[in-house]
C-alpha cells in the first residue's frame, strides 16, 4: 500500500476535518499526541480548532513529504527513545492530554503502529499515576521541602568512583543476596533505599549512603535503623521527601527533581545538587543517582518489583511490628500479609514500574546486572563475586566523598527560600514555569490561582517565618 492510500485521494483536506469533528474534542485538551498520522493532513484541523494546544506526533517511517508539521515529531525509534521524547515534552503535571490514532496507517503498519500505541498508553499510565500521587502529596512535598531546609547542616560533595556499586531495594530477594553484599561492602560503594536498611542492619552491612525519596510520614519508620547506630553514612535526599529531625546528623547529597521551582531555591542558597527527575519508585532514583557516582558496574538486589506471594518485603522490615500488634484471632499475621499483597497487585504500580525499567534496559545493557533475582536484569552473582577479588589502586571509598559545613547560614534557609520563589514569580521570564508547578502542588483542583494566592500558600507552609 503506498502513503497515498492513508488518505482520501481526493480531498484528504476534508476527510481530515471529519474525523476530528466526529471525535466531539473539548476545548480543554493541552496535548494532542498523533499516532502515525501519515501525512499530517489532521494538523493543521487541530491547528484551527486548538491553537493553544502542543501537538506531538509519532511516525513509523519518514514522512517527507507531509502536509504539516507537529511542534514535535519522532520518527522511529525504540521503547527508551519514544519513552523520551514523551517525557521531553509533556509536562508531569499536564492534566488533559489526548491520543488521536489514524487508523488507515494500522492497516498498513500493522506491528510497528501497536507498538508505538503501546508505549504511549504506558508512559500515560505512569503520567497518571504520578498525577494522582501528585494530587494527594504535593501540598506535604512543598512543606517538606521548606522544613528540610531547616535541617541542613552539612553537604556531601562527591566525585566519580570506579568502583561496583550494590544498589539495595527492599524486596524478599534482598535476603538471598545480603550474604554476597556482607561479602562486597567492603570493596564496593553500596547504596541503599531507607526502606532496606533494617535488614541490611540486622544483618552487619552497613551502607555508604542512604537514599530517601518518599514523601509520606510512615517513611520515617525506615530512617530511625540509621540514628539508632553510629553509622556514617551519607543520605541522598530529595528535600521532598519525609525526614526526621535526626537527619541534620547526616551530611546530605542533595537531589533536584529538576523542577524550576526547587532549583530556583537550591541556587539562591548556593547548595550543590544532583538532578534526578521524579521516576515514583525509590529504586528508579537509587539507580539513576548510582550511575552518577561511579563509572562502574552497578548490581540490583532486592528490586523485585513484583509481587510473587503473600511476602511482599524483606525480613526484617519497618512496618512488620505494625501487623504484629494488630494481630488476633480473627485477622492473623499471615492474612493481614496476604490481603496486603492482593491490595499491591491489584494497585498496577508494580507493572508500571516494571515497564519503566524493562524500557531503560538497552540504555544499561552491559552497565546493570541483578544479584539474588527478581528484576528484569541478568543475574551476574558470579561476576560480583569475581570482582570483589580484584585489587583496585583506587578501592578507598572515602576519597570519592567530601562533607562540607553550611555555617551560621542554615539557620536562614527556609526564610531565604520562600524569599527567593517572591521574587522569581515577579519575574517575566521565570513567573510562568513557576506558578505552573507550584499550582499544580499546591491547587490541584485550581488551575488558574491568583499569585497571592500561591504566596500564601507558601507563607502558610513556612509556618512562623516574618516576612517583610
Amino acid at each position: 500500500m503506498s502513503k497515498a492510500q492513508l488518505h482520501s485521494r481526493y480531498n484528504p483536506q476534508s476527510e481530515a476535518a471529519r474525523y476530528i469533528d466526529s471525535l466531539n474534542l473539548k476545548e480543554s485538551i493541552e496535548c494532542f499526541i498523533l499516532i502515525e498520522p501519515g501525512q499530517g493532513y489532521l494538523i493543521p484541523v487541530l491547528r484551527e480548532k486548538f491553537k493553544q494546544s502542543k501537538i506531538l506526533a509519532l511516525h513509523v517511517e519518514d514522512q517527507a513529504d507531509s502536509f504539516s508539521q507537529a511542534d514535535f515529531s519522532l520518527t522511529g525509534g525504540d521503547s527508551l527513545k519514544i519513552q523520551e521524547f514523551l517525557e521531553t515534552h509533556i509536562r508531569q503535571d499536564a492534566k488533559n492530554i489526548k491520543i488521536i490514532e489514524w487508523r488507515p496507517s494500522l492497516n498498513h503498519y500493522r506491528e510497528a503502529y501497536l507498538n508505538i500505541l503501546s508505549e504511549v498508553a504506558q508512559f500515560l499510565k505512569r503520567l497518571e499515576a504520578g498525577k494522582r500521587t501528585q494530587a494527594a502529596f504535593g501540598k506535604r512535598w512543598v512543606r517538606n521541602f521548606f522544613r528540610n531546609l531547616g535541617n541542613i547542616n552539612t553537604n556531601l560533595l562527591y566525585k566519580q568512583s570506579s568502583i561496583p556499586v550494590i544498589v539495595t531495594g527492599s524486596g524478599p530477594s534482598l535476603e538471598q543476596a545480603i550474604p554476597l553484599i556482607k561479602k562486597a561492602q567492603d570493596t564496593c560503594l553500596l547504596i541503599a533505599s531507607s526502606s532496606s536498611l533494617l535488614a541490611l542492619a540486622a544483618s552487619g552491612v552497613k551502607a555508604d549512603i542512604v537514599i530517601a525519596t518518599d514523601g509520606g510520614n510512615w517513611a520515617l519508620k525506615h530512617l530511625y535503623p540509621l540514628y539508632r547506630t553510629s553509622s556514617s553514612a551519607g543520605l541522598a535526599v530529595n528535600l521532598c521527601a519525609a525526614l526526621p529531625s535526626q537527619a541534620a546528623l547526616s551530611p546530605q547529597l542533595l537531589i533536584n527533581d529538576g523542577s524550576f521551582w526547587q532549583s530556583v531555591v537550591l541556587h539562591e542558597l548556593s547548595l550543590p545538587s544532583v538532578i534526578i527527575g521524579q521516576r515514583g519508585t525509590v529504586t528508579a532514583t537509587a539507580v539513576e543517582l548510582a550511575l552518577i557516582l561511579s563509572s562502574a558496574n552497578i548490581y540490583l538486589a532486592g528490586m523485585d518489583l513484583a509481587v510473587k506471594d503473600i511476602r511482599t518485603h524483606v525480613r526484617p522490615y519497618s512496618f512488620d511490628a505494625l501487623f504484629f500488634n494488630q494481630a488476633n484471632r480473627i485477622t492473623p499475621f499471615y492474612s493481614q500479609c496476604y490481603s496486603r499483597s492482593s491490595l499491591l497487585s491489584r494497585g498496577g504500580s508494580m507493572d508500571i514500574y516494571a515497564s519503566w525499567f524493562k524500557s531503560q534496559k538497552n540504555r544499561w545493557l552491559n552497565r546493570i546486572f541483578s544479584i539474588g533475582g527478581g528484576n528484569v536484569f541478568e543475574d551476574a552473582k558470579e561476576m560480583l563475586d569475581r570482582e570483589i577479588g580484584v585489587k583496585r589502586p583506587d578501592s578507598d571509598k572515602s576519597s570519592y566523598f567530601k562533607s562540607v559545613n553550611c555555617g551560621s547560614s542554615s539557620g536562614n534557609f527556609c526564610k531565604r527560600g520562600v524569599s527567593a520563589l517572591f521574587s522569581a514569580i515577579k519575574e517575566p521570564e521565570y513567573a510562568n514555569n513557576i506558578k505552573q508547578e507550584l499550582t499544580s502542588l499546591l491547587f490541584y483542583e485550581n488551575d488558574k490561582p491568583a499569585e497571592h494566592d500561591i504566596e500564601n500558600a507558601l507563607k502558610q507552609i513556612a509556618g512562623d517565618i516574618s516576612f517583610e
